[in-house]
């Protein structure tokens, strides 16, 4: 990467949804990358066990296919620096940095880590979190487990795991809860952990930039029913907040949800700042991920902005094209966030 920093990527997700096996999996495909591996916790599985012990003193190991390995004993943050120390003084060589999280760790942290402390801003780029969900016990952990239902809304990329043991009407409706927790997530079914490499690097998930990942079609309409690899037959739009009543839909109503802001009138720049900077001092701890492409008044640049929790940033984007049509987007997902508050606040921000 031109910019020298390194890319760092988290990986997420439920108890026995299979992150060793695709970590295992990205780490033995022949990419000729070298990743360092922070463990955030020794599992039941290491990733691999005669490489990883557990008693030994050392907690960086270099692993027989050039990759390297940590566990993290202390803070995340210190690790970060002591491997990029290291590779600055060229004791390690390795070109990204994959963060496994236990399965019940909430990824806000450990993504908040890397915007709050100089330190590490300056060294790492926050490529994305990836989030893998096991199909056959998703419902379940859903339901019963804010972690797990946490670990959703904070994907940049989610991946359904073991598909093959649950029938096809299930998955659907699992793919459907999932999209209305968190809409800029695009979703993949793995088997067996294969993904390609090029669908778990670099997706720049948590790079501004003026292109808001959301599906076109959850853009379009409020209506984000359809993915694109099947319909369902019964499918019809639905506004945001009524329940979807499809006849094979049970509906849950996740406490993880998400909304979409759009307005073609631009915002008044101080009153945006203010509003949004006292949603986040009172709902900040509820606000999981946010992003927005932002029309401002006095500015020919798009604004793009995101945040996590209490962590909100901006940049400007590129110049509105001559003829294109200039509005606002933004995407909210957070737990319980008070849609009508937020709308309305915005709302009272534009010119």
């Amino acid at each position: 990467m031109s910019n020298g920093l390194i890319p760092a990527t988290i990986l997420t997700g439920f108890l026995g949804s299979g992150k060793t096996t695709l970590l295992k999996r990205v780490l033995t495909e022949a990419h000729g990358q070298k990743i360092a591996v922070i463990e955030n916790e020794f599992g039941e599985e290491n990733i691999d066990n005669e490489i990883l012990v557990a008693d030994t003193g050392e907690q960086i190991i270099q692993m027989n296919n050039g990759c390297v390995c940590c566990t993290i004993r202390e803070d995340l943050r210190s690790t970060l620096s002591t491997l990029a120390e290291k590779r600055r003084k060229g004791e390690l060589d390795f070109e990204r940095v994959v963060i496994e999280t236990t399965g019940l760790a909430d990824p806000g942290p450990v993504a908040q880590t890397f915007f709050m402390d100089d330190e590490i801003a300056e060294q790492y780029l926050l490529d994305s979190v990836l989030t893998l969900v096991d199909a056959k016990h998703a419902e379940m952990q859903l339901d019963t487990r804010l972690e797990a239902r946490r670990q959703v809304g904070f994907a940049d990329q989610i991946f359904i795991s073991k598909t093959d043991l649950v029938d096809g009407v299930a998955v659907d409706a699992l793919a459907h809860r999932l999209k209305h927790m968190n809409p800029r997530a695009p979703q993949s079914k793995v088997h067996f952990g294969e993904v390609p490499i090029a669908s778990v690097f670099d997706l720049r998930g948590f790079n501004l930039n003026a292109k808001l990942e959301i599906d076109p079609e959850f853009l379009a309409a409020d209506n984000h029913d359809h993915d694109h690899d099947h319909h369902h037959e019964h499918d019809h739009d639905h506004e945001h907040g009524e329940p979807c009543d499809h006849p094979h839909h049970h509906h849950h109503d996740d406490d993880v949800k998400s909304f979409v802001f759009r307005s073609d009138k631009a915002f008044n720049p101080a009153k945006l700042e203010d509003f949004l900077g006292s949603i986040v001092q009172v709902y900040g701890p509820k606000m999981l991920r946010y992003k927005g492409v932002l029309y401002m008044k006095g500015s020919d640049r798009k604004v793009v902005f995101q945040g996590v929790h209490q962590l909100m940033g901006s940049d400007l984007g590129p110049k509105w094209a001559p003829g294109e049509k200039k509005g606002s987007k933004m995407v909210f997902i957070g737990i319980d966030l008070p849609r009508d508050i937020l709308l309305q606040g915005l709302q009272g921000c534009l010119v």
